[in-house]
């Protein structure tokens, strides 16, 4: 154990679910750790990325960058700058630096809406050597899959899966169901911000989030049980807290939740070119 009271080693150290204990910090919610590969719930990318060099981003869903001329073969005589659609909200300033390494994902005209103006989706940032994802959308498919396989502790005992449930004012992510069980209902957050070894999120301010977390704990006032769940889509944190510096709305709301009796869980994951995949559950520091 660190100083702080915070397991300084994940791989051999179990914490019993759902107790917490308080430091000088916070709230420390203990939580039981895996490395396991049997419980990994995973996103698989298909298809070939581009490496480029990341240049601007004139808005919070756009960035331009410079293709290489290596990925481009004979198409071009030199480099070619493209506008790529950048699919998360948050301000991704510590990663979205010009002149850094990111990956773009050609989109799929299968898919796109006609009225799509770019051909890429900016998809990972190379950050002095560890990937990040930073499509907001792969958190709850990494999570729907661990669900599919039945491979989160905790979660094993649900047989029926519903994605963007309908509650109070708002629709969650999951509502999972089982004969004899009560409902769970689970938020997903998608988390890119980490700060000498811990995970922070929000990293702009969230309305949305912190309604999430209202609605959450409405649903444990009526017997529902309720968790959110924040994907870490890097696997350098060690730790996981609400940036009070950022939205301290957000962390208050969080900690009332948490009170209240709605789990909070973190996961690191391992991001590769092809594949996103979790990693270990980490402690809660609220």
């Amino acid at each position: 154990m660190d100083g702080r009271g915070i397991a300084s080693s994940f791989s051999d150290i179990a914490f019993q679910p759902g107790s917490c204990s308080r430091d000088g910090d916070g709230m420390h919610q203990s939580v039981k750790i895996k490395t396991d590969s049997m419980m990994k719930g995973i996103f698989i990318r298909e298809g070939t990325l581009l490496k480029g060099i990341f240049i601007s981003r004139p808005n919070r869903f756009l960035a331009t960058v410079r293709l290489e001329r290596e990925m481009l073969g004979d198409r071009v005589s030199g480099d070619l700058e493209v506008n790529a659609h950048v699919a998360d909200p948050g301000r991704l300033e510590e990663l979205l630096v010009p002149g850094r390494r990111v990956h773009l994902a050609p989109s799929d005209p299968s898919h796109s809406s006609t009225r799509r103006k770019t051909a890429y989706d900016l998809v990972l940032v190379d950050y002095d050597g560890i990937l990040v994802s930073v499509d907001s959308r792969v958190p709850n498919e990494i999570v729907f899959s661990a669900l599919q396989k039945k491979s989160l502790d905790g979660l094993r005992g649900y047989s029926s899966i519903i994605r963007e449930a309908k509650y109070g004012e708002s629709r969650l992510d999951f509502r999972l169901s089982c004969p004899g069980q009560k409902d769970c209902l689970i938020e997903v957050k998608s988390v890119t911000l980490v700060q000498d070894g811990r995970a922070l999120f929000p990293d702009a301010p969230t309305i949305r989030g912190a309604r999430h977390m209202k609605e959450l704990m409405k649903a444990r006032g009526e017997g529902i049980r309720a968790l959110v769940l924040f994907i870490i889509q890097r696997n350098d944190a060690r730790e996981f807290s609400p940036n009070d510096g950022t939205d301290p709305v957000f962390g208050m709301v969080l900690r009332d939740a948490f009170k209240a009796g709605v789990e909070v869980w973190a996961y690191t994951c391992e991001v590769t070119h092809h594949a996103i995949q979790l990693y270990r559950r980490i402690p809660v520091v609220l």
